[in-house]
């Protein structure tokens, strides 16, 4: 077995038979961590943008957050629910894209698609980062050096992907669970403290930040919006779970749809909690830590809300604080799993219809989508490194391209009811399409509205980077399956097409020298019988080709040696130019051409040999009526690669 192969088993495991691919579902239990640990673990930053923005107003303003939250905590569940009709009428995995497409036409289905494919690889970014910046929080020499555990995070995270749905699921299930938990004991911990009469304080509670401004009326208005869409982060990963439903075990539709209800009250609680938690204790998150007065003197950075929180309902416990870090930590990195699991089936689904490469279509060794996998850990790497591994930047950008699907999706369900309500005349059946109907309607309203406030609030923080990429994608999405659409007509057959046997076949034989790669070629074409048979030669060097004719006459080959002058010592043209010749001559004939190549066992007996060989089979496979074969001669060095195989 090669090096490679030996450390991608190691790396990936065994390759799966493609019957096991039954075997790669997953249990409720186990999918609710692996296609909702994105929406879970929003919960570490969703309060804290609406701090920091609200904190741009003074700590006064932070009295809105409650009902900055109670309006997320609506548009969560009216989201939810929309979903949970989704998942019934479209259960094959296509998830906004396929619910688009066929309501409102494929046009439209290309957009949400695009708007997806970048709000995944957002997703990878922003929670690896944000998983970074938790961590940091308790420990100083993770938060100095960001961009390399956030790069770090994203390959191990790809590594254990790569390895199958299944493993990684049962992987993620034990930390996500163990984070939720963490939550809730901290939450329970503090309604026990308070009821008792304790009171709980953050370290940031006497602290006061400078305002950036004094919002009133409609800049008051506008910064609750803003902060409004801020926290709507907490939404982004509902729709993974109805982009996975072909991964869950059966019924797939209703488990999917208990899992997008399980996961809304989880989700939900944790966020209302941790929002309470955090007004009640007074912390305080401003955008820049300058901007904070009262800090202590040579503090330059803030610890994250949640760690906050932790240290206040723990005050005397630095470990269960460092415990409730670490797992928000790596819910967040784990939060990656979401996406990691949504790209490549989107991708798969996208690469079937023919619009993106049909190479992420295909599964790889353990039944994964391993190409996009890769694709989208790349994309992840360079946000993260062109950020800086900064969330606060890369959340500016987040959640517009959910929002757009969120808004296509209700508008398709919508459409999808109302023509199905056409041809239905029972009516216990038209009550329940109805009653679908007026949720998707009203999912429609808020994620729309949603989607009006984040676009104003957000385009001049970086959002326009997304509304500009959207189109972008979507534009080489439709190049790609317009030239896979052209070359399926250029490639079909009518019903009486038939295959047409060529004239006459001219076959040429290159010749460099005589040995015996050249004697195997000549024997080969001989033996195919072609209708005429010539070796071709080209004069660089006048003593050399002498020396070749007069060996050729010597031994008596019976094949007719041509010779190709070259004034200008190439090679290739004057080839490229006999055969043209030849080929308007005749152009029913076919010219068939046998190149004697070295078959070498090292990489860098690739660049002694065949380069000639190279460059002139690149210039004829343009050529119409022209076939090029390669006749190998295995050296001597090119055992090794047999020995390393077996």
């Amino acid at each position: 077995m090669p090096v490679s192969e030996g450390v991608k088993r190691l790396l990936l495991g065994r390759a799966l038979r493609s019957d096991r691919l039954g075997d790669a579902t997953l249990k409720k239990r186990i999918a609710l961590p692996v296609f909702a640990s994105d929406a879970l673990s929003s919960n570490a930053y969703a309060t804290q943008e609406i701090l920091l923005v609200l904190s741009l107003g003074g700590v006064a303003t932070y009295s809105y957050g409650i009902w900055v939250a109670a309006l997320v905590i609506v548009v969560y569940f009216a989201v939810v629910a929309s979903y949970r009709q989704n998942v019934h009428a479209y259960p094959s995995g296509g998830g906004d894209y396929e619910v688009v497409s066929v309501n409102l036409g494929p046009k439209w289905g290309v957009m949400v698609a695009s708007a997806l494919l970048i709000d995944y690889v957002l997703t990878v970014a922003v929670s690896i980062t944000s998983a970074v910046q938790n961590l940091g929080s308790t420990i100083p020499y993770v938060g100095n050096n960001p961009v390399a555990f956030s790069v770090g995070a994203i390959v191990i995270i790809t590594l254990l992907n790569l390895r199958g749905v299944k493993e990684s699921g049962a992987f993620f299930a034990i930390p996500v669970y163990f984070f939720v938990f963490s939550i809730f004991v901290m939450i329970g911990w503090a309604i026990i403290q308070l009821a008792t009469g304790h009171e709980l304080t953050a370290e940031s509670a006497n602290w006061t930040i400078i305002a950036q401004n004094n919002f009133a009326g409609l800049a008051l208005m506008f910064l609750v919006a803003k902060s409004f869409s801020s926290g709507t982060t907490a939404l982004t990963g509902i729709e993974a779970i109805a982009n996975g439903v072909p991964s869950f075990k059966e019924p797939k539709s209703k488990n999917a749809a208990t899992t997008l209800l399980m996961l809304a009250v989880i989700s939900m609680t944790m966020f209302a909690g941790i929002t309470w938690l955090a007004l009640k204790t007074g912390v305080k998150y401003a955008e820049q830590a300058s901007d904070m007065v009262g800090m202590p003197e040579g503090r330059t950075d803030q610890k994250t809300v949640i760690v906050q929180v932790a240290e206040a309902v723990f005050p005397h416990s630095a470990l269960i604080v460092l415990i409730i870090s670490l797992a928000t930590a790596i819910i967040l990195v784990l939060a990656a799993n979401t996406a990691f699991n949504g790209f490549p089936l989107m991708g798969s689904v996208l690469a079937k219809d023919g619009y993106l490469p049909r190479q992420l279509h295909t599964r790889g060794d353990r039944l994964a989508f391993s190409n996009g996998i890769l694709t989208l850990a790349g994309l992840a790497v360079i946000l993260v490194v062109a950020y800086g591994a900064d969330p606060s930047k890369l959340i500016n950008l987040y959640v517009i391209g959910v929002f757009v699907s969120f808004t296509l999706s209700q508008l398709g369900m919508i459409k999808h009811w109302t023509r199905h309500l056409k041809g239905v005349t029972d009516k216990k059946e038209r009550r329940v399409m109805i009653r679908s109907r007026a949720i998707n309607t009203f999912g429609f309203i808020m994620t729309s509205s949603v989607l009006v406030i984040v676009l104003t609030t957000k385009f001049a923080r970086g959002a326009w980077l997304v509304v500009i990429a959207i189109p972008i994608i979507y534009f080489i999405m439709q190049r790609i399956h317009g030239h896979y659409a052209k070359v399926a007509r250029e490639l079909a057959t009518t019903d009486d097409e038939r295959m047409i046997l060529p004239a006459r076949v001219h076959t040429l034989v290159l010749v460099s020298k005589i040995h015996k790669p050249t004697l195997r070629a000549l024997a080969y074409a001989r033996a195919t019988r072609p209708t005429v048979l010539e070796a071709i030669t080209v004069n660089v060097d006048e003593m050399e080709t002498e020396m070749l004719e007069a060996e050729w006459e010597r031994r008596e080959i019976p094949v007719t040696l041509k010779v190709l002058d070259s004034p200008y010592r190439e090679i290739t043209r004057p080839i490229v130019n006999y055969v043209k010749e030849l080929r308007s001559g005749n152009p029913n004939d076919v010219v068939t051409i046998f190149i004697p190549e070295y078959v070498v066992g090292h990489w860098w007996e690739q660049l002694l040999h065949n380069q000639s060989a190279l460059r002139l089979k690149s210039r004829l496979l343009f050529t119409p009526g022209v076939m090029v074969t390669s006749v190998p001669w295995q050296l001597e060095s090119s055992e090794t690669v047999l020995d390393r195989e077996g």
